[in-house]
């Protein structure tokens, strides 16, 4: 290999996040770090306690000097250091309901600064689509809300707090994720909106954002026709380069959404999606949690192909390490931890949960979890009230095989508590809660997702999340504590 091409291929490895397996790094990882390779993105099976996460990013940085360290800790349902227990913070739904700037800085701050002592340097939070599609399958609680200004002025905040504590804030998906009906991990969803919506509504909170200095922006694998055609905007170049680059002035790094979601593999594959990504735009590729060693070497293989023959021009890949290199260069810029930030995501919870109606006093209480299935985006974090309510029987249950003379029966002189999540997303969890509440009107109802549709009847708890701070707030109220 000439000197150039090893100069190439340091350029194209310096553009890729990657992902392993375990909670240490394999020698291929290290070994690609020393090379070039531009960082790592880690997931809930990277992560078993703090001090191992520490420990992992050391061995990161002692192989690759400052390299990208990076996770999606948004709060709320999607977590990663508290993947196997639940995130102890709400998140940003439950933030736009309380509608406090000051609050959220505060939550996002305490997250940087546990992220800070973990080693992460670059977290993909906060989520800023603006929610107007109720039926959205991937965003829902993610999104502060379904208004452009208040989603905006919480960016801003929560922008502001992971910055403060040395932790760059990744503001995504743009140009907009929140008008979707199909998930991008499964498909390309498409927001088709006329161009005075597009940059009204959804491209407020990220001019917003880059107003407040985020260092780095996440594409989204959305087709918006009078933008990108049928084209993802992860792959347009009238997204990044036109639109992001030259209309809102912006000049931090670019990162791509994973690049093995199916929006990108299932129409232009991994290796092709990469070099398309870069030429658009994208700073930084995320490849995601399922490509392995062989397809990461592929992908660097395919950039250099593509710079060799002119695809993709070497002056699109200095430009992208001339930016990545200011991002590492700003790593750790820590301003002073305000004071009274122990316990903020519980106290942002309590804030943030709604009563409709009286719920009865808690006698023997059996509670009914109604099982739903989980986003990519969430994975398998645990949710749920029942750890919070001492001396419950918890029963998660199927909505269409649930048992519900078999549950009524169970529930005969006792107090009666369900718990769905998202139900206006999920007939067969509506059919059973409006089955279980015409039987017992008495019965409490918690909705850990987005409060959209609720019985007409009954208690009603929304914590607008579920995360386990979320289920404690819930409890309380059931308790009356």
């Amino acid at each position: 290999m000439s000197r150039s091409d090893r100069g190439l291929r340091r350029l194209a490895a310096g553009t890729l996040l990657v992902a392993f397996r375990g909670t240490t790094p394999p020698g291929w990882v290290l070994r690609e770090l020393e090379h070039g390779l531009g960082g790592v993105t880690l997931f809930g099976h990277n992560v078993d306690g703090h001090e191992r996460v520490a420990a992992l990013t050391a061995a990161l940085r002692e192989a690759g000097g400052e390299p990208v360290v990076s996770l999606d800790e948004e709060g709320g349902d999607v977590t990663r250091l508290a993947y196997h227990e639940g995130s102890p913070y709400p998140g940003n739904a439950a933030l736009g309901a309380v509608d406090d700037v000051e609050l959220t800085h505060q939550v996002y701050r305490a997250i940087g600064a546990e992220l800070a002592g973990c080693g992460v340097n670059l977290n993909m939070a906060p989520d800023a689509d603006v929610n107007t599609e109720a039926d959205n399958p991937v965003i829902g609680t993610r999104s502060f809300g379904d208004e452009p200004a208040l989603v905006a002025r919480h960016t801003v905040a929560a922008v502001e707090g992971l910055q403060a504590a040395g932790v760059a804030a990744c503001v995504k998906h743009f140009p907009g994720h929140g008008a979707t009906r199909v998930d991008s991990h499964l498909a390309i969803p498409v927001v088709d909106v006329t161009p005075e919506v597009l940059r009204e509504r959804e491209l407020a909170p990220f001019r917003a954002a880059i107003a407040a200095g985020t260092r780095t922006i996440m594409t989204a694998h959305v087709a918006v026709p009078v933008l990108t055609g049928g084209m993802p905007a992860t792959l347009s170049s009238a997204a990044l380069t036109e639109l992001l680059r030259g209309e809102l002035g912006y000049d931090g790094v670019v990162v791509s959404d994973a690049l093995d979601m199916h929006a990108i593999t299932k129409s232009v594959g991994l290796d092709g999606g990469a070099v398309r990504s870069l030429a658009a735009g994208a700073d930084l590729l995320c490849l995601g949690p399922i490509p392995d060693r062989n397809d990461v070497l592929a992908v660097i293989d395919a950039i250099v192909e593509a710079a060799v023959q002119g695809t993709l021009p070497p002056a699109r890949l200095e430009e992208a390490a001339a930016r990545v290199e200011a991002l590492r260069a700003w790593f750790g810029t820590v301003s002073a931890a305000p004071a009274g930030l122990d316990g903020i995501g519980l106290r942002a919870a309590r804030r943030a949960v709604r009563l409709t109606g009286r719920p009865a006093p808690l006698a023997e209480p059996l509670v009914v979890e109604v099982e739903t299935p989980p986003t990519i985006a969430v994975g398998d974090v645990p949710w749920g009230i029942g750890p919070w309510l001492p001396g419950a029987e918890v029963l998660r249950v199927a909505p269409d095989a649930a048992d519900v003379p078999g549950l009524l029966a169970k529930a005969v002189d006792r107090s009666l508590v369900v718990v769905v999540k998202d139900a206006h997303r999920h007939p067969d969890s509506r059919a059973l809660v409006s089955a279980l509440v015409t039987a017992r009107p008495d019965t409490t109802v918690v909705e850990m997702g987005l409060p959209v549709w609720r019985p007409e009847t009954a208690a009603y708890i929304a914590t607008y999340g579920a995360a386990r701070v979320n289920a404690q707030a819930a409890a309380e109220l059931l308790l009356g504590t």
